[in-house]
Parts: structure tokens; C-alpha cells; sequence
């Protein structure tokens, strides 16, 4: 499957990206079929050079049938190649990650009580048939 992707170039914690089209097999970083633009994260979102596309070659690849990630997508729709996909839900997002935790770990100590207490309730049983054993 082709996928319009975001491909890692530049310098350690100075990012640089090469939007291509790609085989969905090939590593992020490896074999592409064509470089159809490039993304600088690090510039504002103001300047001109953050972004440049290649739109007759994009609108070509999309008509073959390439897909693009979210993140070319909503590239792709900032500067009106395509629709602007919809938002996703992640209500989790808002929470801190540490809290988030917290409350995982409420929910596992939620579903360990039961099965403690069954476990309770089966040691008597077990004791009770030794007892009648001997």
C-alpha cells in the first residue's frame, strides 16, 4: 500500500522532514518512491518555509491511490490539498500522565478485591476437606 509519510532527516533534537510516498513496508527513514515536499517543525507557524509541497505530484499519488498519515494529512489540509480531517477523540490527552496512572491503578485495585475475596472464601473450603480427610 502507497502512504504519503513524513520521513526523518536533520540532526539530533533538530528535526528536518521530507514528505515522500512510500511503500507501507519500507522503514520510516529508507525506501521511498518519490520526494514530494518537506516540513520544518522548528520554524513558526507564520513562515513560508516551514512547509513546501509539490501539489500537481501530491494530487497525483492521491489519485493512484496513496494514503496519507494524519499527521501529512492534516499538512495536506492546512494548505488546502485536501480535506481537513476530522479532530480525534482522546479525552485521555487532557490528563497528566502521572494521574492518569493513578486512576489505571484505582481501577486494577477495583477488579483485585473480588478475586481476593473469592480467594478468601476458597481457603476455608480447602481447609475444611483436609480436615475431613484425616
Amino acid at each position: 500500500m502507497l502512504k504519503l509519510r513524513l520521513s526523518r532527516g536533520g540532526t539530533k533534537k533538530r528535526p528536518v522532514y521530507k514528505v515522500v510516498v512510500a511503500d507501507s513496508r519500507f522503514a520510516r527513514d529508507g525506501r521511498f518512491i518519490e520526494k514530494v515536499g518537506f516540513f520544518n517543525p522548528l520554524l513558526p507557524k507564520e513562515k513560508k518555509e516551514r512547509i513546501g509541497l509539490e501539489a500537481e505530484r501530491i494530487k497525483y499519488w492521491l489519485s493512484q491511490g496513496a494514503q496519507p498519515t494524519t499527521r501529512v494529512a492534516r499538512i495536506l489540509g492546512e494548505n488546502e490539498l485536501m480535506p481537513m480531517p476530522a479532530n480525534g477523540n482522546n479525552p485521555q490527552k487532557a490528563i497528566p500522565k502521572k494521574d492518569r496512572k493513578k486512576e489505571g491503578s484505582e481501577d486494577a485495585k477495583k477488579e483485585e478485591a473480588p478475586k481476593a475475596e473469592a480467594k478468601k472464601e476458597e481457603a476455608p473450603k480447602a481447609e475444611a476437606k483436609k480436615e475431613e480427610k484425616k
